[in-house]
């Protein structure tokens, strides 16, 4: 369950450079699914204005640091879909705050009127599976892509 510490909203460009940390720090893991490589403030917001209205950055912070964030890009090929990714610092993971994150990454979905949300699923990640599960994923049991949707 998530500590009562941990507050969430939508992240700012002043939220850029703390944002740019989550990243540097969890691309250096075993398969960052869905992260490119290291990048700067900078990069963070060109994403963030890339993402307009239609999507963004939500941010999970603990005692007021981000502890990390989750991603709603919209889907220009479909219109009522969108792709969620969900990434935690390692010392704030397994505690609630990724699905806290996730669902209100979601919660943002269903007022745009999202239909679908599309995902990636590191592969033999079991954590990140029973994470997927907890907020409602559907994943199939062979999935070569590692690819997962969640209804909404």
């Amino acid at each position: 369950m998530a500590s009562a510490e941990a507050t969430y909203r939508q992240a700012t460009m002043d939220d850029a450079e703390a944002i740019a940390g989550v990243i540097n720090r969890v691309v250096q893991e075993p398969d960052p699914v869905g992260l490119e490589g290291p990048t700067t403030a900078e990069g963070v917001r060109t994403w963030l204005t890339r993402q307009g209205s239609q999507g963004g950055l939500f941010l999970c912070l603990v005692e007021g640091h981000v502890a990390g964030f989750s991603a709603l890009d919209f889907n220009t090929q479909e219109p009522d879909t969108a792709t969620v990714g969900v990434w935690m610092l390692p010392e704030h993971r397994r505690k609630g705050l990724g699905t806290a994150t996730a669902e209100y990454a979601l919660g943002f979905a269903r007022d745009k009127g999202y239909r679908r949300l599309l995902g990636r699923l590191p592969e033999n990640n079991d954590p990140a599976l029973s994470f997927l599960s907890s907020i409602g994923a559907l994943v199939p049991i062979y999935n070569p892509d590692m690819r997962f949707e969640l209804p909404l």
